[in-house]
C-alpha cells in the first residue's frame, strides 16, 4: 500500500446506467482497497464519503470511550441516593 496523505485530491468518475461507480485503481492501491472488500457509504446532506468499515470503527472507538464511565457515575449517584424510597425498599430485602 502506498503512503496515504491527507492531501485533498479531486477525481472525476462517471456513474453507470445501473448507478455504479468505479474507483480508480491508483486510489484503490493508495488506500488499500482490494477486490471483494466492503466499503461503507456515508451520506451527510449532499456529501458522500466512502470508507472501509475498520476505519469507521476505529474513528468511533475513541468517540465513545467515556460513555461507560459516565453511565457508571450516573448509576452510582442514583444507587447511593439514601433518600430514594425504591432503593431503600430494595436494599432491605
Amino acid at each position: 500500500m502506498g503512503a496515504v496523505t491527507d492531501d485533498l485530491k479531486f477525481r472525476s468518475i462517471k456513474v453507470s446506467a445501473k448507478g455504479q461507480i468505479t474507483l480508480p485503481s491508483d486510489i484503490q492501491k493508495e488506500i488499500g482497497i482490494k477486490k471483494g472488500d466492503e466499503i461503507i457509504l456515508i451520506r451527510k446532506g449532499e456529501k458522500l464519503i466512502l470508507e472501509k468499515p475498520e476505519r469507521v470503527a476505529k474513528k468511533f472507538k475513541d468517540e465513545f470511550f467515556d460513555v461507560q464511565y459516565l453511565t457508571e457515575q450516573s448509576l452510582r449517584k442514583i444507587w447511593m441516593n439514601k433518600n430514594d424510597e425504591i432503593w431503600n425498599q430494595y436494599l432491605k430485602k
